[in-house]
């Protein structure tokens, strides 16, 4: 396995639309909370490796289909729907290649958050500031109607994001992408160019004078850093609530380096891979007496719960929110005849006392889904008390 982090979230096939996530939330995440952030993506993985074992017949078939004359990519994706994998899934090399800038913190789009309501409709909750989006003068609460064309009432947000984003090889910086929206009685059409963005992965506030909020939207390349240094450079005193509520997962390397700034070394998670047996271990040095809540939802996932599971195990936070949505397979990349990468399952981690989280989720400590930064906020207060 490479460097790479074999965690990933939820993936699905889907030709024709672009790839749906990245750390704007999640194709499960999404489906689970009923929002999704078009910044967002997908999950890391491993590096690409030659296909053995369970794989072989996906890339058998797309050696298959390439010496017939046909496509590789969609003869890989019949053999993975086939498997039953929930979590195979199989990329174009645009696709893929827009999956790995999304770990670099970039993503191609026009600035747009969104969320479906019960009723259907697609309705902005967000414009990054400076984005096409704003710049084009688009508000929080503009109900979305269509993209290029294509009706967007009903459908799930990440085919929604799929259509603002485009294909990585298709619609690159700069191509149009015709949006049509509404503002109370008025409806309007506006197009709009895509921008190379970047994403917010972690933002950080102070809620009062002993509380700051550390929010881990996604973990992308040197989030895990900016949250250890976030902890060694916080006040003496203040207490921290890490809200990784909505976070997808992203690379397992950043959640344990974000770890470390809470963890004096130990275990995080085991994890197989194929049957082989490995481990995940903290840095040695973070602050370990601290307040600490991790405050969560059905929306934390994958390299996500991983962190969660690990501070909770490990009598490190106290866990607030609702149960986790409870992805804790590993799947690993492989090269297809033909340039396309597929992904199957190919093991499970487990918290430091050995619990798995695929299909269960983490339970809190204190389990809330009204005001839950608010109880998060008085638990916190509690912890500071007793230390």
């Amino acid at each position: 396995m490479s460097g790479r982090d074999p965690f990933c979230q939820p993936r699905r096939i889907r030709r024709g639309a672009a790839l749906t996530l990245v750390f704007t939330s999640v194709l499960v995440a999404g489906a689970a909370t009923g929002s999704f952030d078009e910044s967002a993506g997908k999950s890391a993985s491993a590096g690409p490796e030659v296909l053995v074992g369970q794989d072989e017949t996906v890339a058998e078939a797309a050696a298959r289909a390439m010496a017939d004359g046909e496509s590789p990519t969609e003869a890989a994706e019949r053999a993975v729907s086939r498997s039953g994998d929930r979590w195979g899934a199989v990329y174009s090399q645009g696709e893929y290649q827009e999956f790995e800038e999304a770990l670099d913190g970039q993503y191609t789009g026009v600035g747009l958050s969104a969320r479906r309501e019960r009723d259907g409709r697609i309705e902005v909750t967000r414009v990054r500031p400076g984005s096409p989006a704003a710049v084009a003068g688009i508000r929080s609460g503009d109900r979305l109607r269509s993209v290029d064309g294509e009706d967007v009432d009903g459908r799930p947000v990440t085919e929604v994001v799929s259509l603002l984003r485009g294909d990585a090889e298709d619609a690159p910086a700069g191509t149009p992408v015709r949006l049509g929206l509404q503002r109370g009685a008025h409806r309007w059409s506006q197009v709009l160019r895509r921008a190379r963005l970047s994403t917010d992965s972690v933002s950080v506030r102070r809620l009062t004078d002993r509380v700051i909020v550390i929010r881990i939207a996604a973990f992308t390349k040197g989030s895990g850093d900016l949250v250890r240094r976030t902890v060694a450079e916080a006040p003496e005193g203040a207490g921290i609530v890490l809200d990784l509520r909505g976070n997808s997962g992203g690379l397992v390397t950043e959640a344990v380096t974000a770890a470390s700034a809470f963890l004096d070394g130990g275990l995080v998670a085991t994890y197989d891979v194929k049957g082989d047996q490995r481990a995940l271990h903290a840095d040695p040095g973070g602050d370990t007496t601290r307040p600490l809540v991790a405050l969560v939802d059905g929306g934390t996932m994958s390299a996500a719960e991983l962190l969660t599971g690990a501070l909770q195990d490990r009598g490190r936070a106290v866990v607030v929110g609702t149960r986790t949505f409870g992805k804790g397979s590993v799947q690993m990349p492989s090269r297809l005849p033909g340039g396309s990468v597929a992904e199957l399952t190919v093991g499970h981690y487990r918290t430091p006392s050995g619990r798995g989280v695929d299909g269960r989720g983490i339970t809190p400590d204190l389990e809330t889904d009204h005001e839950a930064l608010e109880r998060a906020e008085t638990v916190l207060s509690g912890l500071g008390d007793a230390s």
